[in-house]
This record gives structure tokens, sequence and C-alpha cells, in this order.
């Protein structure tokens, strides 16, 4: 991943949080009444994660990744959902061509109001945060550093093309490729993120090439969300820093929707560090406002602990993690309104 303010002091760099635990002044009793949303299934998109490690990790140049990218394309193709195929080939900071490939699933196509939904799902080719020296080459099978997000998204393809009722708006699923090819041991400055000039680690490769190359000419949205390891047991999600620099309204509908749902565990109203991710290129470049639902410990800061290791396997996922996710995300979609 490219949560790469890092290094070694992962916790003592990044998650240095601003009024942590400061509370929303905004009364619930003051917001509009919920729209009804589908139930979105944590059990299917469990599954789906399953399916996915099947494959091996999906490292970039491997039969594996190929693999992975057909499932995702095939599986968004059984519920009917619009598909645009972006193949890009870049060079990596360590000089290997990779070939990459961004898939963009379009559901309600004709609606000019949009919101966009993210998650890289290309595997790290190294554990380098494992804690045996043996398993630091192997490549990471990226259950929830990957998959889970992944996985989310099909589920909301499938709940919304399957819905009785759909929504008003427009969404487009998108699936960033080549997010975890960098220089691990690199780590980058909140300057150069906030400036975009974070490429010369070489994370982001898909997002970035998205955001300059977007799938229809002079796409927008009317806010975006990328999904960051959202599969863990006892999973909480902070309010990253970038997309309160960038999205502060955005955040605030989804961890307000989160809470009212009863998912208020898993979204806290605490501030966390800034994370250059996928949301990075979307905000910089593409001026959309993007939040990053991400996985940070309410203790430490960190992700979870067997991130970038050989252990990021299903041992670490929970189907009541996804539905909290997913269901939030439904629930979003549902409550906007065509204006």
């Amino acid at each position: 991943m490219t949560k790469y303010i890092l290094a070694a002091a992962l916790a003592a760099t990044i998650f240095a949080c601003g009024d942590s635990g400061k509370k929303s002044t905004e009364s619930t009793s003051s917001e509009p009444a919920m729209m009804a949303a589908p139930a979105f299934s944590g059990d299917s998109a469990y599954k789906s994660i399953e399916q996915q490690l099947a494959f091996g990790p999906r490292v970039p140049n491997t039969p594996a990744h190929e693999r992975g990218g057909d499932y995702i394309v095939a599986k968004l193709k059984s519920y009917g959902v619009e598909i645009i195929e972006q193949p890009f080939t870049v060079k990596g900071w360590d000089g290997i061509t990779v070939k990459g490939r961004n898939i963009i699933g379009v559901i309600n196509p004709r609606a000019t109001k949009r919101i966009f939904f993210s998650s890289h799902w290309d595997s790290r080719r190294f554990s380098d945060h494992d804690s045996i020296p043996a398993n630091v080459k192997k490549p990471v099978p990226a259950a929830n550093d990957g998959a889970s997000g992944v996985a989310v998204l099909l589920e909301m393809a499938r709940t919304i093309q399957q819905a009785k009722t759909k929504p008003a708006v427009g969404v487009d699923l998108i699936f960033f490729d080549a997010e975890d090819w960098g220089d691990g041991d690199k780590a980058v400055g909140d300057t150069e993120a906030a400036s975009g000039q974070f490429d010369y680690i070489g994370f982001c490769l898909g997002s970035r090439h998205w955001a300059k190359n977007p799938h229809k000419p002079g796409y927008t949205a009317y806010y975006g969300v990328l999904l960051d390891m959202v599969g863990a047991k006892g999973a909480t999600f902070l309010r990253e820093g970038y997309s309160m620099q960038y999205a502060p309204s955005v955040v605030q509908t989804l961890w307000s929707t989160a809470s009212r749902l009863g998912y208020g565990q898993y979204f806290p109203e605490l501030n966390g560090g800034p994370i250059t991710d996928d949301h990075m290129a979307p905000n910089l470049i593409a001026k959309i406002p993007t939040v990053d639902i991400i996985h940070l410990s309410t203790v430490t800061g960190s992700f979870f602990p067997d991130w970038h290791t050989a252990e990021d396997d299903m041992r670490n996922i929970d189907k009541n993690t996804l539905k909290a996710v997913g269901q939030t995300l439904l629930q979003a979609i549902y409550n906007e309104q065509v204006q």
C-alpha cells in the first residue's frame, strides 16, 4: 500500500492526530431521514476475498494478476454493469516495466451527477514488513490490503443492480492497479504529498494514470471514496488527514451515516494523520474531493498488524467489518438526490 509516510516508525510519523477525540457539534436530530437502501451482504463480500486469494498474489506482470483482473471484469459483467478497461504501461521506480490495468464499472451511465468508489486490486510483490526474514521476499496475499476493498465494491455492484429501487445518482466503481509497486524504504513527507510529488517512490501508479486520463472525457464526480484495508476484525477508520483537508464535508457525511446505522465503533469521530494513498491523485489532479476510508488504530495510529506481511490472509477478515463499510456506502448513495 502506499501508506508511505513511514518506514520503520510508522505510527510515529503519520498518525499525529490534531484534535483526536473531538466530537462533531452537528446535531443528528437535524439530519434528514435516511432513504431506504438495500442490504449489503458481508458473507458475499467475504467469499469474494476468498476467490481473489485463490488466484495467488495479484502482483503485476504475473499470471495471478491477469486472473485477478479477469475475475473483476467477469463479476461486473455478470451483474450487468458497463465496463471500461484502461490498460497502461509505466516504468517502475526500479526500472521494471509495469503492465497495469485499471477497471471501471459504470452504473446508471446516463446520470450526470456521479459518485465514484475505488480500491486498488493489486498485491505487493514482497512482504517488507514481515518479522520473519524468510518471508520478506514473498509476495503479500493481500486479503485485507487490496482484496477487501475490491470485494466491497463488487458486492455494492451486485446489490445495486439487483435492487428493486435504483439510486438516483450515477455510480462508478474504479479498481486501481499498481498501487503497491513502490519502494517502501523511501518515505514521503507531507510537503511532497500535498503538492502531488509522490510518484517518485513508485506507488499509486494506476490512480495517477486514471486521474490524468479519465475513463470518459471530461469526467467529474460529486465526490469520490477510496477503500483501503476495510475488512479486518475490529477495524477502526479514523478521519484521514488529507481527506479532512480536501473533502471534509464528505467525511462528515460518511461518518455521520455510519453512526446513524449503528456502525460508530468502526467509524469513530477521531482524526488520523495524512496518508499518501490512491485518493491523492483524484484530489490533486482530477480535482474531485475524495476521502480515504483506511484502517488506522485508535491506540497507535498504525495499520493492522499483518500489513505488508505474508500473513495478510483470510485470518484477518471479518464479515461484520465488510458489512459495516458496504452498508454505510450504500446508504450514502441512496441518500443522494439529484439536484
